[in-house]
C-alpha cells in the first residue's frame, strides 16, 4: 500500500511536469505568433524572441541550480540582481563607474526591476536554510536591498521591493497557495487594468488627477497611442517592434510632445524630474486652474525611446489582443508552475509575490524590454521550483 506522503509527492510530481510541458507550449506560442505577426511587415520580432528565450533559459538554469544549491541559488541570483542594478543599466549611474549595457534610454525601471527580484530572491533563500542565523542574515540582506531602490531614486521600485519583503514575511503563517497565488495574479491585472483605464480616460475624476501627478502627459499620450493602434489592429497588431513607427507621440509629433517637449526623464517607474519648458509650465497652470492641484509635475526633454512604456498595452498595439492573451498565459504558467513546486509554500509565495510586483512595473513601464529582467524573473521562478536532489 502506497504511503500518503509518498502519494502526495506523486502527485505533486505529475503537477510539476503538467506544468512544464504548459510553459513549452505557451513560450512556443509567444514565439510563433511574434513570427506571425511580423510576417510580410516591416517588424522586428528578435527583441521578442530574446526575451522568450531569456524566460525559457532562465527557469531552467533555475531548476538545476535550485535543486543542487537550495540556498546558494537563490542568495547568488539576489546578489547578482543587485549587482547588476547598481553597476549596470541604470539611468541615473547610480554607483560611477557602473557597465554601459545596451538598451532603451531611461532605465530607471529595470533597476527598479532587478532590485525587486532581488528581494524576492534573498527571502527565497531565507526561506529554503534551516539554520536560523542565516536566514537572518538573508533577510537582512533583503531589507538593505529595499533601502538601495529608495537610495536610486526609484519610489516606486522601492514600494515594489517593500510589498515583496512584507509578503515574504507574512508567507510564514499561510499554509495553502491557491488563494493567495490567485490573489498575486489578480493584483497583477488589477495593476493592468488600471493602465488601460488612464490610457482611455475610464477613471474617475479624483483617481484620474491623483494619478496623473504621478504619471507625466507624454507618458500617457503613450497609453494613449497604444489603445488607438490596437483599436485599428485589433487581431495581429502592426507587428512587433513597430509602435515608435506608427505612435505620433514617440515620433514627437503629439500632443504631449508639443507641451511637455518630450519624454519623462525617469522613463519606467512612474514619476518625472527635471525643468519645466515655459509651453508646459502655461498649459500645466491652466489645467490647475480647473483642478485646484496645482502645477503639473517637472520633466526635462529627453530622446524618445520609442515604446509605449507598459508591457501590455506594447504587446496588445504590436501583436493584437491573442498576442495580450499570450502575455497574460505567460504570467499564468509561471503562477502555475509556482502552484506546482515541491518547494515549502512560504518560499513559493515569496516568489510569487516577487513576480507579481515585476508584472506591475512592466505594466507602468519598459522592465520587461531588457533581457536581464526577463532571464532573471524566470531564474527566480525556476529556482522556486527546483526539486532537492535526494
Amino acid at each position: 500500500m502506497t504511503s500518503p506522503v509518498l502519494g502526495s509527492s506523486a502527485v505533486r510530481e505529475r503537477e510539476s511536469g503538467a506544468a512544464d510541458v504548459t510553459g513549452v507550449l505557451v513560450l512556443g506560442a509567444c514565439a510563433g505568433w511574434a513570427l506571425i505577426t511580423a510576417a510580410g511587415r516591416d517588424a522586428r520580432p528578435e527583441g521578442l524572441l530574446l526575451a522568450v528565450l531569456a524566460v525559457g533559459a532562465g527557469y531552467a538554469t533555475g531548476r538545476i541550480a535550485g535543486s543542487v544549491l537550495p540556498v546558494g541559488a537563490a542568495a547568488g541570483a539576489g546578489v547578482a540582481g543587485v549587482f547588476l542594478a547598481l553597476f549596470g543599466p541604470s539611468s541615473s549611474r547610480v554607483i560611477p563607474g557602473s557597465i554601459d549595457f545596451a538598451g532603451p534610454a531611461g532605465r530607471s525601471g529595470v533597476t527598479a526591476a532587478l532590485l525587486t527580484l532581488a528581494v524576492g530572491a534573498f527571502c527565497c533563500a531565507a526561506w529554503a536554510t534551516g539554520v536560523r542565523a542565516v536566514r537572518l542574515v538573508l533577510r537582512l540582506l533583503a531589507a538593505g536591498t529595499v533601502v538601495c531602490a529608495l537610495l536610486a531614486g526609484t519610489p516606486v521600485g522601492f514600494a515594489a521591493a517593500l510589498a515583496v519583503l512584507v509578503c515574504s514575511l507574512a508567507a510564514g503563517s499561510v499554509r495553502g497557495r491557491t488563494v493567495c497565488l490567485a490573489t498575486l495574479a489578480l493584483a497583477a491585472a488589477g495593476v493592468t487594468g488600471v493602465t488601460f483605464a488612464v490610457a482611455q480616460d475610464g477613471l474617475p475624476r479624483g483617481a484620474y488627477v491623483a494619478l496623473h501627478e504621478q504619471l507625466t502627459d507624454h507618458r500617457v499620450e503613450l497609453w494613449r497611442d497604444a489603445v488607438a493602434i490596437t483599436r485599428a489592429n485589433p487581431l495581429s497588431g502592426t507587428g512587433p517592434d513597430t509602435f515608435k513607427d506608427l505612435s505620433v507621440t514617440a515620433g514627437g509629433r503629439g500632443p504631449a510632445a508639443g507641451t511637455a517637449g518630450g519624454t519623462d526623464t525617469e522613463s519606467d517607474t512612474g514619476t518625472s524630474t527635471g525643468t519645466v519648458t515655459v509651453t508646459e509650465m502655461n498649459a500645466g497652470t491652466a489645467r490647475s486652474a480647473g483642478t485646484g492641484q496645482g502645477t503639473l509635475p517637472a520633466h526635462a526633454p529627453a530622446p524618445s525611446d520609442g515604446k509605449p512604456h507598459s508591457a501590455p498595452l506594447q504587446v496588445a498595439a504590436e501583436q493584437g489582443l491573442p498576442g495580450l492573451a499570450l502575455l497574460a498565459a505567460a504570467f499564468g504558467w509561471l503562477l502555475l508552475a509556482l502552484w506546482a513546486s515541491p518547494r515549502p509554500t512560504p518560499l513559493v509565495l515569496t516568489a510569487g509575490a516577487a513576480l507579481a510586483a515585476l508584472a506591475a512595473l512592466a505594466a507602468i513601464g519598459n522592465a520587461l524590454s531588457f533581457t536581464q529582467v526577463t532571464a532573471g524573473a524566470g531564474l527566480l521562478a525556476g529556482i522556486a521550483c527546483a526539486r532537492r536532489l535526494s
